[in-house]
């Protein structure tokens, strides 16, 4: 940590730690998670029941700064692998090694233990047709590493053209939009759902390059006004669902599949990283606050695909001691989100401190093969 280099930027690293704490904890505490009539569990999330709540996932819908920030990361990476002169294909193992290993490990627990209680005598469901919530993390991680791959070509792409690249991704997520949600195609709808998300990406590339963090406030503003008048015109005037999480009583949601108002909210989001990065910057550098950002993005992998099952883990063990979880989000349902941060965040402790080390060991960089004479 006090090696840390001054052109280093801390917010960055802030803001993806900060994306698994918000992930984490909108599931724990911000899912009103309860079993239905077929005994499965279903996790809505209370924002219909709060009014002007939708107003609060244009912030804490976090997913489009996790790309971001991988955007950001994964340039980073690549410029070093230019400057090393290792081949295209190093960077893209190396980078999905640091992703697959953990996950591997995740699926394979998971797997032995479904397989263990397939034995058992007595009927057997698969935890996917009864919970399907513990699979959360998968979707994020499928994309993210589709995005990897292609960091050669998008990379390049935004050392040649920039803000060209953005501009046309911008149009074909338009054009993808008016055929999904204008014509009825519904293919072009998740065509629109993987720009989106390489749009987001992308735009962590311009974060990176053009410095935006510290550039004129009047840039920042920009950008930040940019984003929040395409998401107004979207939501007031477009039809696009006011909520960027599913929320209960509406018909589409923004998120799956993803469409134009989730690229916006990226740019939104970006403004708002740029707009308070000398602050933060500032704040950053007392250790006090940097050492438990750096601490959590050493294990924010195991964390994010732990953090599920650390859940259901005290969901368990909360309904064996005879309770009942709420089916609806009540005065009762909002005094215990305490326990419902706290429980979980034990087992989640517990987990991590077994399984951290596999993302540890992962992200250490392998050593170059040597030649003779060399």
């Amino acid at each position: 940590m006090s090696a840390t280099p001054e052109t280093r930027d801390r917010v960055v690293d802030a803001a993806r730690a900060l994306s698994i704490v918000v992930v984490t904890l909108w599931h724990w505490t911000l899912s009103v998670t309860h079993r239905t009539a077929d005994g499965d569990l279903v996790m809505p999330n209370p924002i219909d029941a709060v009014p002007g709540g939708w107003l609060a996932t244009w912030v804490l819908q976090i997913m489009p700064v996790f790309f971001l920030v991988g955007g950001y990361a994964n340039l980073a990476g690549w410029q070093r692998t230019q400057a090393n002169k290792d081949p295209a294909g190093r960077f893209v193992a190396d980078r999905l090694r640091r992703l697959s290993v953990p996950t591997a490990v995740w699926a394979g627990m998971w797997l032995v233990g479904e397989l263990i209680a397939a034995t058992l005598p007595g009927p057997h469901r698969w935890m996917w047709q009864w919970f399907p919530g513990y699979l959360t993390p998968l979707w994020f991680l499928g994309v993210y590493s589709l995005l990897i791959v292609t960091v050669p070509v998008t990379a390049t792409l935004h050392v040649r053209h920039g803000a060209g690249t953005l501009a046309a991704l911008a149009g074909l997520i338009a054009a993808g939009s008016v055929l999904g949600r204008g014509v009825g195609l519904a293919w072009a709808e998740w065509v629109t759902l993987a720009l989106v998300w390489l749009f987001c990406h992308q735009l962590g590339y311009a974060w990176r390059t053009w410095q935006l963090g510290r550039g004129p406030s009047a840039q920042r503003l920009a950008v930040t006004g940019a984003g929040l008048l395409t998401l107004v015109v979207l939501t007031v005037f477009a039809g696009y669902p006011r909520s960027m999480v599913g929320t209960v009583g509406d018909a589409e949601s923004n998120i799956f599949p993803t469409n134009a108002a989730v690229a916006a909210l990226a740019v939104f989001q970006l403004g708002l990283l740029a707009l308070i990065t000398p602050t933060a910057a500032r704040l950053l550098r007392r250790p006090r606050v940097w050492k438990p950002v750096v601490a959590l993005n050493l294990v924010a992998i195991t964390v994010f695909l732990w953090h599920m099952t650390a859940y259901l883990i005290a969901l368990w063990i909360y309904e064996r001691l005879g309770h009942t979880l709420l089916t609806e989000p009540t005065a009762h349902w909002w005094a215990q989100r305490w326990f419902w941060l706290l429980a979980p965040m034990v087992v989640l402790l517990v987990l991590v401190a077994v399984f951290a080390r596999v993302e540890i060991m992962v992200r250490r960089p392998r050593r170059r093969a040597t030649t003779v004479g060399e």
